[in-house]
């Protein structure tokens, strides 16, 4: 146990989640990677237990944890082996109820966030556009006042959960002209007229619906804005360094269970004469990937310390994003390898990692992207602040 970050009672809280997910969700995997679809009854069994509460207020049905307790069950949740299922569940968790959680009246709360924590609601962030990937600030979704309502128009894709959930958080401009300062944010319910969502096919994350979503002539109350008409951006952009910190903490957590099930093989696999985890040209290169990986997790922690604390984390979430799934791709690469051709066999687990961990560098926010914001923050002195 790390016991710079870690409690007994962290400990407890792991050796039960990983009881609960041996128990009730991996023997499903498979059908919902095959089905790509995962069935409803395991969201309410995750609401029952808390899971989706970890972080929330206590007026709500949460716990009010701290953030640790969110690193292992993300940590534990990359190894059921499927990247998709994990997504769904974090990105409902962390994507759709964190706006509503930091922006959301108490309205809002009540309505939106206590079924999302019960497991009785699944929500969805919707960002992305077909035609901005990741230029957030060139978004064409539009947001119209009309008396006491607002008439969205536009497209997402690329949504989690855009399919099957019950809400949407949405970003649309209701000030074009003033670009990412026009941006504003809303809470939709899946059943109002004029939204229509189409499944997409990828290449891994195969169990999770990722949808792309048309809004026509959608009509919302007003009531439905989060936070303040205009602030959008400045809400995006704050949640992006725990959306980052997620998705670093996904690769650490993956290339570990790579390499740990490649050991176990190696271990029992024999070539002339003797276990291959006795070959010094794959030991080295596992002595290498373990250094990565544990490098790349120390630093995450060290993130995840900080953030707890309240600080701004900008840049050390951006940079734990683009190293940890550059690492974890190259980790789960060296890992298929060292299985040979069973490596290659879906009746294995490396081929699905490997599918499902090469989203890692391009999901919420591509590595081009974040290389840029890092390099204007260290080359360009570009201060990045918190909303005050």
């Amino acid at each position: 146990m790390n016991t710079m970050y870690f409690t007994e009672e962290h400990v407890l809280f792991r050796e039960s989640l990983q009881d609960f997910l041996k128990k009730e969700v991996v023997p499903h995997i498979d059908k919902w990677e095959r089905d790509g679809k995962i069935e409803r009854f395991i969201w309410k069994k995750f609401g029952d237990m808390g899971f989706f509460g970890i972080n929330y207020p206590e007026t709500y049905g949460g716990l009010n944890l701290d953030l640790f307790y969110t690193v292992i069950f993300l940590e534990e949740l990359q190894k059921v082996n499927s990247g998709g299922f994990a997504a769904a569940i974090w990105a409902h968790c962390y994507l759709a109820m964190t706006h509503l959680n930091a922006e959301g009246d108490q309205t809002i709360k009540t309505r939106y966030l206590t079924p999302s924590i019960s497991g009785d609601k699944i929500g969805c962030l919707c960002i992305t556009e077909p035609f901005g990937g990741s230029d957030v600030a060139g978004m064409r979704t539009t947001a119209v006042k009309d008396g006491e309502h607002y008439i969205i128009n536009g497209s997402k894709t690329f949504i989690t959960n855009g399919v099957e959930s019950d809400y949407l958080i949405v970003a649309a401009k209701t000030k074009p002209e003033l670009g990412n300062k026009g941006i504003s944010i809303f809470v939709i319910d899946r059943e109002t007229p004029g939204i229509s969502a189409t499944k997409l096919d990828k290449l891994g994350w195969r169990a999770s619906d990722t949808g792309e979503i048309a809004f026509d002539q959608v009509k919302i109350p007003s009531a439905n804005l989060l936070g303040e008409e205009n602030k959008g951006f400045a809400y995006i952009m704050q949640h992006f360094s725990l959306e980052r910190l997620i998705m670093g903490v996904n690769a650490h957590a993956r290339a570990e269970f790579a390499l740990e099930y490649a050991l176990q093989y190696m271990s029992e696999r024999t070539a002339f004469g003797k276990t291959i985890d006795k070959f010094q040209a794959l030991r080295h290169t596992v002595a290498e990937l373990y250094t990565d990986m544990e490098i790349c997790k120390a630093f995450n922690y060290s993130v995840a310390y900080r953030l707890n604390k309240g600080e701004y984390v900008v840049k050390e979430a951006t940079m734990s994003k683009l190293k940890s799934t550059k690492m974890a791709d190259e980790v789960i690469y060296e890992c298929l390898q060292f299985l040979g051709g069973y490596g290659y066999m879906e009746d294995y687990p490396m081929a699905r990692l490997f599918r499902d961990s090469r989203l890692g560098p391009i999901g919420g926010g591509t590595s081009e992207i974040l290389k840029e914001i890092i390099a204007k923050i260290v080359i360009d002195k570009r201060d990045y602040k918190p909303i005050t």
